[in-house]
């Protein structure tokens, strides 16, 4: 038998002797064959008779079972027959007993042909083949499975009725009836077994539930079925020992014996559920709620389809071990009456599953990614990413410290979920205060306060994470609600402004960020590998922050006037065309603001809030520990910042006039972009370090992971004197070389010919867009990682080159154009200095 997850695969092989692996007990003593000796039972049993008998291995691949043994495919007649052939010449026709444990099994409940062909059929040939033979008993494992379920408080026995209920307890009823027909003059003894365990092993149920409690997933807090109802279970000792007893009374058993063999006690999984719990994590009840069978069948249904057919990054193609089937099992109960094998076997329990629950979480404490293995189940991927770490902690030390931070951080900052629930009563309190005079303001606050009343109670729990992002989720519709309503007063909008920031800074800001995995979170470097900083601290993020809260304060100034709250904006540059508007009134109530379905300056000011609290989340490992994260910080900085400054480039073309708050706007957002561009490139290269790991994206992606290199201290960035603060704020990873500079100044000039050179109609539209696009592209490349965009301004260069034959130029404006070009053209060779290590990119640089 060959395990792979909760299945165990039956693989036929051509027949082949190895009858010189191994040693045995003496050629006086009785043989006993054991069909699956290369399995974790058969090598067992095969070390429990080995003092007394000569124990002789078949299988289909013996391996290194440490036995004399021989190949055999039981699905073939031939191939059975060609082993037992060689294993008569090597040993003689005469065999005490014959165990036969080779089967197939898996844990899908699905129909397979190698249920019939292997546990069936196999047996069939095996029988026939020992007719040549004398043998004194053959021995069949079966299961307690072939019965009748029954309802709690009752027990089973031989006599209850066979009734087995999927397909692996089927194919051995139907491998028992076929013992029946051809099992001739060999008596036969079958032991219908209980769920095995050992201190390192149990059956899949049962391994499931434990690692289900242990990883603390929602399913462990589900069932379908009656909760007192449970099964019975065997240690593999004893089971060894029914064994053993089976052999050594050969003689004296009847021609045909049945046996049940297993605790008594069928343990009721809530009370497996409790002890697990309070084994693993100390809780002296687990909570298990009851859901409704159809409802459970649905999701395990829904669940199992919405596999993809090939593995992906995020599941890895695995199916779910919960399945459809089980559920209908959920109310089973299999407690046994084992009075047969007492009087007939001298044999009874020596061990209780609930005596032995501690040694078995113990062991899995000591090693889970061990444990994990050893019972097949794939790993947690937190746990398969510690795993990469051997020469550091194992995973239970991870899960420990993670566990005991997460409390002692959720201990320490509860007080964010008690703010939000006074956030709440505020915001149910607003609209008469305030006088909000719009019923869908006042409707949306009322109900979302009500909510966030709910969400905020529950996010008091640690273990209710996902209210603290429901709680932000509410934060985010309060800063969009007064623009989707076009807020009538200024109250409305501000209130929704501040305290839709106040929602979402309570919700995640404060500690402990969820969603964040155990590996990322405790192991793992502080700077990126092959990197000279850290791009991720908080001297690299203020800047952004500080130029967001700029950006912030001035769209909200445009949005109050879009929403009619104040009558007027000031512009001291611009006085717009013939009308009484200035040039920011003008821009900002155009054709193109217009366009949006909500005031675009509020749009912004939404964007600049998201910034501002998007820059403070997470830790300084976020480049790794929230991947998703920084790329939507990098998508609303860099994305959004050139459409920005898109709309600054049409402003002159298009509306004719310029806005100096949407100038400042833009500068602050377009000054944003090269000091994200160093967090957003980390997070990207650990993204393809981990892909190319063999790790699953789109989960690394949400929840972060470990990576190269071991953890460092977090040094405190403020404890240093306040030069170097600013020093690395204004110069981490980002500098301003003379030949950058002058582009700046190039591309300023280029923008404003209309006030320099006199230019007009579309030669001075040519300029604007020119000279914008050289400050874009000089302004990113001022980023170390964005240098080679100055490359860019070539081309914009040669444009320069062509533009005064095709627009009308005057011969002044012709020769500072072409000499415009070839300076550009000239400062886009020099890279200027680069002070800092990128993880390798720095060679591509140019």
């Amino acid at each position: 038998m060959e395990r792979t997850g909760a299945t165990r695969r039956y693989r036929p092989v051509m027949a082949d002797s190895t009858d010189d692996i191994g040693g045995t007990a003496g050629a006086e003593a009785p043989i006993v064959l054991i069909t699956g000796a290369g399995g974790a039972i058969g090598g067992k049993l095969a070390r429990a008779l080995g003092d007394a008998y000569t124990v002789i291995g078949l299988d289909r691949d013996c391996g290194d079972a440490g036995i004399p043994c021989f190949e055999a495919d039981l699905t073939s007649q031939d191939s059975v027959d060609l082993a037992m052939l060689r294993l008569q010449q090597a040993h003689g026709r005469r065999i005490a007993s014959v165990v036969h444990l080779a089967a197939y099994f898996d844990f899908t409940g699905e129909e397979n042909p190698l249920y019939d062909q292997v546990n069936v059929q196999g047996t069939r040939h095996l029988l026939r083949a020992l007719q040549d033979f004398e043998v004194g008993q053959f021995v069949y494992s079966s299961t307690m499975l072939v019965h009748e379920a029954g309802m709690p408080g009752e027990r089973i026995d031989e006599e209850t009725p066979l009734a087995p209920s999927w397909p692996y307890p089927q194919s051995k009823a139907a491998a028992e009836a076929a013992i029946a027909e051809e099992h001739g003059d060999i008596p036969v003894v079958i032991l219908r077994l209980a769920g095995l365990y050992d201190r390192g092993n149990a059956v899949p149920t049962l391994s499931h539930q434990i690692a289900r409690i242990y990883e603390r997933d929602l399913k462990s807090h589900v069932y379908a079925g009656d909760p007192r109802a449970g099964q019975a279970f065997v240690h593999a000792d004893d089971m060894m020992a029914a064994f053993r007893a089976a052999i050594d009374r050969r003689t004296r058993l009847p021609q045909h014996s049945v046996f049940l063999i297993g605790e008594p006690e069928g343990i009721g999984y809530q009370r497996l559920q409790d002890a697990i719990g309070r084994l693993i994590h100390g809780k002296a009840e687990w909570q298990t709620i009851e859901l409704p069978k159809p409802l459970a069948k649905a999701g395990a249904w829904l669940e199992e389809k919405s596999e993809p057919v090939v593995p992906d990054d995020f599941d890895k193609g695995e199916k779910p071990f919960i399945r459809p089937f089980m559920i209908d099992m959920a109310a089973d109960h299999y407690a046994l009456n084992v009075d047969r094998a007492r009087k007939v076997l001298g044999w009874e329990p020596a061990h209780a599953i609930l005596d032995e629950l501690p040694a078995m979480i113990r062991c899995l404490k000591q090693d889970p990614v061990a444990w994990y293995h050893a019972n097949g189940i794939t790993l947690p991927d937190w746990m398969e990413a510690v795993a990469e770490r051997p020469e550091e902690e194992n995973a239970e030390t991870v899960r420990r410290r993670h566990q005991a931070a997460w409390r002692d951080q959720h201990g320490r900052h509860i007080w964010g979920a008690w703010f939000n629930i006074a956030m709440a009563t505020w915001l149910i309190s607003a609209p008469p205060i305030l006088g909000y005079d719009s019923r869908a303001m006042v409707i949306s606050d009322i109900a979302s306060g009500a909510l966030l009343a709910l969400l905020g109670m529950l996010s008091l729990s640690r273990r209710m994470s996902w209210a603290r992002w429901a709680c932000a989720g509410i934060g985010l519709w309060l800063l969009t609600a007064p623009l989707v309503f076009w807020a009538p007063t200024a109250a409305a909008y501000n209130n929704g402004t501040l305290v839709g920031m106040l929602v979402i800074g309570f919700a995640v800001l404060v500690p402990p960020v969820p969603g964040v995995s155990e590996a990322a979170a405790q192991t793992g470097p502080e700077v990126p590998p092959g990197w000279g900083f850290n791009p991720s601290t908080w001297a690299q993020r203020l800047p952004i922050i500080i130029l967001a809260f700029v950006g912030l304060h001035l769209s909200r100034y445009m949005a109050a006037y879009q929403l009619g709250h104040i009558d007027a904006v000031w512009d001291p540059f611009f006085t717009g065309g013939a009308g009484p508007k200035n040039g920011t009134e003008e821009v900002i109530t155009s054709v193109v603001s217009e366009a949006w379905p909500v005031p675009d300056a509020g749009l912004g000011a939404l964007t600049y809030a998201l910034e501002i609290l998007v820059g403070v989340i997470g830790s300084t490992r976020r480049w790794r520990t929230m991947p998703w994260l920084v790329l939507l910080f990098g998508i609303m900085i860099v994305p959004l910042g050139v459409v920005s400054i898109t709309f600054i480039v049409i402003q002159p073309i298009v509306i004719g006039t310029w806005c100096t708050i949407c100038l400042i706007a833009a500068a602050a957002m377009l000054i944003q972009i090269p000091y994200s561009l160093d967090e957003l490139v980390a997070t990207i290269q650990f993204l393809i370090r981990r892909a190319r790991a063999g790790r699953p994206l789109l989960r690394i992606f949400l929840s972060g992971d470990t990576d190269e290199g071991t953890a460092g201290p977090q040094p405190d960035e403020f404890a240093r004197p306040p030069r170097a603060v600013v020093m690395d704020m204004v110069g981490g990873g980002v500098n301003l070389p003379w030949n950058l500079a002058l582009s700046i100044v190039i591309g300023l000039w280029l923008m404003f010919t209309r006030a320099t050179m006199g230019a007009e109609g579309t030669m001075a539209d040519a300029d604007h867009l020119i000279g914008s696009l050289v400050v874009t592209n000089t302004v990113i490349a001022l980023a170390e990682v964005g240098r080679p965009l100055r490359f860019l301004n070539i081309p914009l260069a040669l444009c320069l080159f062509v533009t005064p034959f095709v627009f009308d130029a005057s011969l002044v404006q012709t020769g500072a154009s072409i000499f415009c070009g070839l300076l550009l053209s000239v400062l886009a060779l020099r890279r200027g200095p680069m002070h800092n290590l990128y993880g390798g990119l720095e060679r591509y640089l140019v």
